[in-house]
């Protein structure tokens, strides 16, 4: 088992040490599922715990997790919701916090997030609300959630304007992270989760994405070693960035490259196309604009793409994408400052434009759309 600590640079809002610490580890290792009560009664002491997962990890890990609970004295409740990224929502929230209170959870409770992406933003959200906030436990079960979204302390939930515009900051006890469980992941959903990692190796590793480029077809056989030297950089690296930036008002802003067209494709989409795919396209996008605007040399979009490639990611927009939707979007982007959309774009591998204390461009309208229209397949 390795454990990576993530101690952040300033404290966050907390009442006394109730929902939220200023310092957590992340462990990572095989077999740790098992170990889930122990690692949670010792990282965070609770009275009861409420599982939130979805319908979909309930059935691999979330029974099985509630029986070991059970066998080691650990009072856990268990609470699900429909899985999809569709279902992150106001009403999925308040159905479940409705449903703790319903069952007596009280203030000396926490939250156990079983799963993904999406069962982490919503029962982080929960836990940072719930009473006004209970600790929690991060337990990852994809890839992506491994690496990124897991870490950080980021939760929130959809609204009909964006992805994530209605959240909180709220940093976990722990976080586990069980490889065992990629091995069970489908092919589609262990792509997605690449495309973190080699954005991770486009801000702030050019050692790590020359590693991704020469691994590639371990990874995508699932190669365990493969694997796990992923996951262990992909986790420093976000470690890092947040630990030192907790609130995102500096640093922390170059996680975001690739979202700002990738957030963008999500919304106008219904959330049709996963998390991860996303963050491709909008990478490749991001990266065209780069280039663009001078800031990263030719060749470097060209770069990324091929990378992006091997690992059978999507490089264009969705056929259904239209350039006045996605700048509609962008526009409510939590990055937008006065109506202008902002983007964390790179100037090399390993190394993230930076304009002063300003980690992110403003980018006129107009070349936004030009990079936007340059496949010809959104229409206008």
């Amino acid at each position: 088992m390795v454990t990576i600590p993530v101690t952040l640079a300033a404290p966050g809002e907390v009442e006394g040490k109730r929902g939220g610490t200023t310092s957590y580890e992340i462990r990572l290792g095989r077999g740790l599922l098992a170990e889930l009560p122990r690692l949670v009664k010792s990282a965070c002491p609770a009275t009861r715990y409420a599982v939130i997962t979805d319908s979909h990890v309930v059935k691999l890990y979330g029974e099985q997790l509630v029986a070991r609970c059970h066998d080691a004295d650990v009072p856990v409740e268990m609470f699900q919701f429909p899985a999809g990224e569709w279902n992150k929502t106001r009403d999925t929230w308040a159905t479940l916090c409705d449903a703790m209170l319903a069952a007596r959870l009280g203030r000396d409770s926490a939250v156990i997030a079983l799963g993904g992406g999406v069962v982490g933003d919503l029962a982080g959200f929960v836990a940072a609300t719930y009473l006004r906030g209970i600790p929690y436990v991060q337990v990852p079960t994809t890839l992506l959630a491994m690496i990124d979204s897991s870490i950080g302390g980021k939760t929130g939930v959809d609204v009909p304007a964006g992805k994530n515009l209605l959240g909180a900051f709220h940093q976990p006890c722990l976080v586990v992270a069980d490889l065992d469980a990629l091995g069970s992941l489908p092919r589609p959903q262990l792509a997605a989760g690449m495309a973190e990692a080699v954005k991770h190796g486009v801000i702030a590793d050019a050692r790590y994405f020359e590693t991704l480029e020469t691994e590639h077809l371990a990874v995508a056989a699932k190669d365990p070693g493969a694997l796990e030297r992923v996951v262990r950089r992909s986790v420093e690296i976000k470690a890092e960035v947040v630990a030192a930036d907790e609130r995102e008002a500096g640093r922390r802003a170059i996680l975001n490259f690739g979202h700002t067209v990738a957030h963008a494709i999500e919304a106008t989409s219904q959330f049709a196309t996963l998390h991860g795919e996303a963050v491709a396209i909008g990478m490749a996008y991001e990266a065209r604009l780069a280039e663009v605007l001078g800031i990263a040399q030719p060749g470097l979009g060209d770069r990324i793409r091929r990378l992006l490639e091997c690992y059978g990611l999507p490089l264009e927009l969705p056929e259904s994408a239209s350039v006045d939707g996605l700048i509609g979007a962008m526009q409510v982007d939590k990055k937008a400052r006065e109506g202008t959309v902002r983007f964390a774009l790179p100037g090399a591998i390993g190394r993230m434009h930076v304009d002063g204390n300003s980690w992110t461009v403003a980018a006129p309208e107009r070349l936004v759309r030009e990079v936007l229209a340059a496949a010809g397949n959104a229409n206008t």
